[in-house]
């Protein structure tokens, strides 16, 4: 009997296209790791409760915005606080006889959300009757030549703009407040399975034409991603026919469809429109923007990594560079997009802390206590 060892022989190489198959195998798997990672933590700090906050024994009246969609979604997630955080909440609208509801429902407070529509000799009769107004403003700057006839007609002030807050205080309005608006839980969150979107880079948004001077040089390079567009008006754009369904044009996705969408996009795009636009805003005082806008903490509680134009105040709400990032010219921008779209883990993590920072500090139940706080203390 040979016992003598035979060496087996060597594996024969692998043929480029074994290569690439290898590589295609690791590279899913890499892939999978991480998308099954991130879905997992967020789905971990989703599942945390809300820190309480003591109920108030008050009875608010809150009179909605009246104007549908795309308002009625925030009078969805006031409402939604103003019950969890008092004891007797009245809803109505700016089209209600609001004097003879509260004649005879006598509330504590009477809460308007942007009241444009709203008729003031309706709030003078309120304040006669002593009940506390309140005002939280929907769209600073961008229509203060409407705010400021209306604003001096209520006890309290909200604005979601800062640099609006003195020019309502030099119209003799002692109590305004800056506080923006914030995420409702029930509409935007991550998606914790597999998400049935898969991008690359978003953006949902209405086409302002400082959104569209701001794309058309980029388009190329944008477009060379996984990167969809929706949002009014972007048949603007005189290169839209060139992506064919990749720019939708003429949808209003519902917050759950822009959570969704969100949620399954790498890189979130949120780029401010200006506070000067000839056609779409009623702002003649010129009155800067610094504030961030809605979407920048929906963005953030999607549970994905957000790209913002650089706006003044923005370092108050996530720490840039660690929560959100933001650019300051369209090719800063994409430098980052390739950076992101090549840096997993810091995507990854960057996309956590900001969900994680919105839960604690920016949902709609911290900011109507915040309301309440200022008025009943």
């Amino acid at each position: 009997m040979n016992n003598e060892f035979i060496m087996p022989a060597p594996p024969l190489p692998r043929t480029p296209a074994e290569e690439e198959k290898l590589r295609g195998r690791l590279t899913g798997f890499k892939i999978g790791y991480d998308e099954g990672y991130l879905r997992g933590r967020l789905a971990i700090l989703d599942g945390r409760p809300e820190e309480p906050i003591p109920v108030r024994n008050l009875h608010v009246m809150y009179v909605a915005s009246g104007k549908g969609y795309p308002y009625s979604p925030l009078d969805e997630a006031v409402l939604y606080a103003l019950q969890k955080l008092t004891t007797q909440v009245t809803i109505t609208d700016v089209r209600q006889n609001l004097v003879g509801l509260a004649d005879a429902q006598r509330p504590d407070l009477v809460l308007v959300l942007d009241g444009l529509e709203l008729p003031l000799d309706q709030v003078a009769q309120l304040r006669g009757r002593g009940i506390k107004t309140a005002i939280w403003l929907t769209d600073d700057p961008y229509y203060t030549d409407f705010t400021v006839n209306i604003v001096a007609h209520y006890d309290y002030v909200f604005t979601l703009e800062r640099n609006c807050v003195e020019i309502y205080r030099g119209l003799g309005c002692t109590e305004v407040h800056y506080l923006p608006f914030a995420a409702h839980r029930e509409h935007y969150r991550p998606t914790t399975g597999r998400s049935p979107v898969q991008r690359d880079v978003s953006f949902i948004g209405s086409a302002y034409w400082n959104r569209i001077n701001f794309f058309r040089d980029i388009m190329p390079e944008l477009m060379s991603y996984n990167t969809v567009i929706n949002g009014i008006w972007w048949d603007r754009l005189p290169e839209a026919p060139l992506y064919g369904e990749r720019i939708e044009i003429g949808k209003w996705m519902t917050p759950q469809e822009t959570a969704v969408t969100y949620s399954g996009s790498k890189i979130v795009i949120n780029l401010h429109r200006a506070h000067v636009d000839e056609m779409d805003n009623n702002n003649k005082l010129y009155i800067p923007a610094a504030s961030p806008n809605p979407r920048t903490f929906e963005i953030a509680a999607s549970g994905t990594l957000q790209l913002s134009d650089a706006r003044d105040d923005m370092g108050t709400f996530y720490k840039v560079g660690e929560e959100i990032d933001t650019f300051s010219s369209p090719q800063e921008m994409m430098d980052k997009i390739r950076y992101y779209l090549t840096h997993e883990e810091q995507r990854r993590d960057m996309a956590l802390r900001a969900f994680e920072r919105t839960l604690k500090d920016h949902t709609y139940t911290k900011r109507l206590n915040q309301l309440l706080t200022i008025i009943y203390g």
